[in-house]
């Protein structure tokens, strides 16, 4: 589903989202009533140190967390009520996400990596799109190394491509030069703004760098487990 399927033209839509973990003896809040809306089409950067919440506001706005309370909604569907089945099926095809760790498959090749989430979708083209991507980021002459043949870039690379394949409205990517040199960091960010653009998607950056998230359109501010904007 891309952002031309809904005439409401907010990608985003978070209302008083808490997060809270621990025991209920000893309760830690991580989010403390997070109000954020993000358009369709979109760069928005979440800049906040180690331990702000960021990262959290991340996996629960992509559904790989459940909020503990608050509403998200993401694409026109209310994530506030999905159980774990339910929050899966609703990201496929929808959100696309870009890790600092690149958890790929050391088994598979590149262009399996990122097909098997296609083919799981029933993509019937799955390798030809795989390929297909793969070639866009970069990495035609690659499509059947392993990960461990594979550069750390030319392993974001391939996690880049698995992100964008199916052509998601939404694309979130947590530190996603994190694990990788500052010249090798900065030509990846260069791509992730590119395949954006390419796939007309909202795109969330969750960083710690001022100079990432200046490339945004809007950078929002973490601290303490509450969201604020600055002027960008």
């Amino acid at each position: 589903m891309t952002s031309s399927t809904t005439a409401d033209p907010i990608a985003i839509r978070a209302k008083n989202v808490t997060l809270t973990l621990g025991t209920k003896t000893a309760p830690v809040e991580i989010l403390r009533g997070v109000d954020v809306e993000v358009r369709h089409g979109e760069s928005v950067a979440i800049l906040g140190a180690s331990g702000s919440g960021k990262s959290s506001l991340m996996a629960v706005l992509s559904g790989l967390e459940r909020a503990t309370g608050g509403s998200v909604n993401i694409n026109g569907v209310e994530f506030s009520n999905l159980g774990e089945d339910e929050l899966a099926k609703a990201r496929r095809g929808r959100i696309g996400i870009v890790l600092q760790a690149f958890h790929l498959l050391p088994t598979m090749t590149a262009v399996e990596n990122v097909a098997v989430p296609l083919e799981l979708a029933g993509r019937e083209d799955a390798f030809e799109r795989a390929a297909q991507e793969l070639t866009a980021v970069g990495l035609g002459h690659r499509l059947n190394h392993y990960p461990a043949q594979l550069s750390g870039g030319e392993q974001q690379r391939v996690a880049i491509a698995r992100a964008v394949a199916p052509n998601p409205a939404i694309l979130f990517a947590d530190e996603p030069t994190g694990n990788l040199d500052a010249a090798t960091g900065a030509a990846i960010i260069d791509l992730l703004f590119e395949r954006q653009k390419a796939a007309g998607a909202t795109l969330v950056i969750i960083t710690h760098d001022p100079a990432l998230a200046d490339r945004c359109d809007r950078i929002l501010s973490m601290t303490d487990g509450k969201l604020g904007e600055l002027v960008s």
